[in-house]
């Protein structure tokens, strides 16, 4: 098709603000899905997905549209990104592939966290915006008040702002006709040297790594030999095609298209988002700009419950990385748990689905560890170490400096609840960094913070504090040095390696207490005492004692002499020495996310 009648646009919304909805609306005013065919959601296949109103892997679908005032018929391509924060580096490759977005705010809602994270992404990659107010027949919408709040917050201009119901089909013609007349044709170049854009990828069991790409210059070929700039791996295309929303199979995908690519590539580690696609016999001398190595920000340990679960811990590890490139892991042996994997995720909400999708599509039974993050340490001879693992840190001897990861962290709350963020937020060591009142009820605060405050449980402290009604939005800043310690937990003096964890020294002597108070509440009695210690190298900073059960075993002495009562004592007073040398604690798994939970 010529180029002047492609139009490549995404979405872009806060969660809930109604982006699934609307792209359902599209797909069936286009006549796109057939009745029989309708369902909700129809761009979101996992189940977590539409359970939990997120979109967390890239979708694309090409749709044709004759347009009512001009009579031409259009190919419109809408790339569906993930709406979450732990995702802004596929949000921000699947924007590079398109000229234009839809920015969706629900207009009871108003203007929230990823709505401005989203659209400084838009920018950044110069997309025309179209500013869409969702919801608008709901009794709480307020279009007026939150049309004013968008051209006051994000500074676009919403004169002529659309007027939308994705579920009542209002507005939907209005949406598409603005698609055609504002969002600039694709500039393409099919003369030149094949260049295309990788903005995501899965793994299928028949045909092997689906790949979705934005052909940019040239014309891609069924049976070219193609190169990934980023993996210097070759390939032959074996297939093409586009969602429409169903694959259909081409022979060629021209400079300005969405389509996908299958080459049977069996590792999806070959293919990179972000990366450059070109020829393999005229390769081309530049990749495209904005390509980065995703680099996991979250570490946490995952062990079976049951040992013999392991190796299908490992099986299902496999299987999901397929789908999955950013999740990274290695084997990990705790002395407590025994084996299980170190598992480096994108963010905190890409830990909870990988988890639950362990769980749910490969029916495992898992311990998790509480969340670390990477640390830098130079060492007294100069090295540098990266470090993700607790138990992984060198003696405090050889350790030169330690720096910590820190985060822009933009917070959206009404202004009721102003004093208990700015408290919250003071008490993470967080550095206000501005604070601006969209109007008499709203207000945004931007501050500095420690990740490693963030992921213990800053999201769960902001939505009690803001009973759910503020949003949030972060982005990585670099590393600062900071005083930090190792912080051991000892069960019977023997240190819980799965326990250990990496702390301010300021906050170390309230955070051991909290912790060992905690412990004696989640460890169950046994037949001897348990000490629960938290030290700092050699040094106990914390103590709790968990009390002996206790046996009347002078219960059958009815009389007679005193020594006899002595005796039974003195006995059961060896007996439980011997006990406690070599009596081995059950933790429970409550035990190792009580980290999460300690008030300093």
């Amino acid at each position: 098709m010529d180029p002047k009648y492609i139009r490549n646009f995404s979405i872009i919304a806060h969660i809930d603000h109604g982006k699934s909805t609307l792209a359902d609306a599209l797909l069936s005013y286009t006549g796109a899905l057939s009745d029989r065919e309708k369902k909700d959601q129809f761009l979101d296949n996992m189940d977590l997905e539409k359970e939990r109103g997120i979109t967390i892997k890239a979708q694309t679908v090409s749709l044709t549209y004759k347009s009512k005032v001009d009579g031409q018929t259009y190919q419109l391509n809408l790339i569906d990104t993930p709406g979450h924060v732990d995702f802004s580096y596929e949000v921000s490759r699947s924007l590079a592939a398109c000229e234009g977005a839809i920015l969706v705010v629900d207009a009871a809602q108003g203007v929230e966290a990823q709505t401005l994270a989203n659209v400084y992404l838009a920018l950044e990659n110069n997309l025309e915006i179209i500013p869409v107010l969702n919801k608008v027949d709901l009794p709480t919408a307020d279009p007026a008040g939150v049309a004013k709040q968008i051209e006051d917050t994000v500074g676009l201009d919403c004169t002529g702002i659309i007027h939308a119901s994705a579920k009542e089909k209002l507005g939907i013609g209005e949406i598409l006709e603005a698609v055609i007349a504002k969002v600039p044709p694709p500039k393409a170049n099919r003369d030149l040297t094949p260049r295309g854009l990788i903005f995501d990828s899965w793994f299928d069991a028949y045909q092997g790594v689906v790949i979705l790409i934005r052909a940019i210059d040239g014309i891609i070929k069924k049976g070219d030999r193609i190169k990934f700039m980023a993996t210097d791996k070759e390939y032959e295309v074996l297939r093409l095609g586009k969602y429409t929303p169903f694959p259909t199979f081409i022979d060629q995908l021209d400079s300005g298209e969405v389509g996908f690519i299958i080459c049977g590539i069996k590792d999806i580690r070959d293919v990179q988002v972000g990366d450059t696609v070109t020829s393999a016999k005229n390769p081309s001398k530049e990749p495209l700009a904005g390509f980065q190595r995703i680099k996991p920000m979250v570490f946490a340990g995952i062990f079976p419950v049951v040992a013999s679960e392991y190796q299908n811990l490992k099986v299902a590890l496999d299987k999901l990385c397929l789908n999955d490139s950013s999740l990274t892991y290695e084997v990990e042996k705790s002395l407590a748990l025994g084996f299980g994997y170190r598992c480096g995720f994108l963010g905190l909400l890409h830990m909870e689905i990988v988890q639950e999708r362990l769980e749910r599509e490969f029916d495992l039974n898992l311990i998790t560890t509480a969340p670390t993050v990477v640390y830098r340490i130079t060492k007294t001879d100069g090295t540098v170490l990266m470090l993700e693992n607790p138990s992984g840190m060198p003696d405090e001897t050889q350790i030169e400096k330690m720096e910590e990861p820190y985060v822009k962290v933009t917070l959206h709350t009404p202004t009721e609840f102003i004093g208990g963020l700015l408290k919250l937020c003071e008490d993470k060591r967080g550095t206000q960094l501005k604070m601006d009142y969209v109007n008499e009820k709203k207000v945004i605060i931007e501050y500095k913070l420690p990740l490693n405050e963030m992921v213990m449980d800053f999201y769960d402290k902001l939505k009690s504090i803001t009973k759910g009604y503020a949003s949030l939005e972060y982005e990585f800043l670099g590393f600062e040095e900071a005083d930090l310690v190792k912080m051991d937990i000892l069960i019977n003096s023997e240190p819980v390696d799965a326990l250990s964890l990496i702390i301010h020294r300021s906050k170390s002597v309230t955070r051991g207490r909290a912790l060992t108070e905690k412990m004696k509440e989640l460890i169950p009695r046994q037949q001897f005492q348990v000490n629960i210690q938290a030290a700092i190298g050699s040094k106990i900073v914390a103590r709790e004692t968990q009390g002996a059960i206790k046996k009347d075993v002078t219960a059958k002495c009815y009389g007679g002499d005193i020594s006899r009562k002595r005796k039974l004592l003195e006995k059961q007073k060896e007996g439980k020495k011997r006990m406690k040398q070599i009596g081995s604690v059950d933790v429970p798994q409550e035990a190792f996310l009580a980290i999460l939970k300690v008030e300093d």
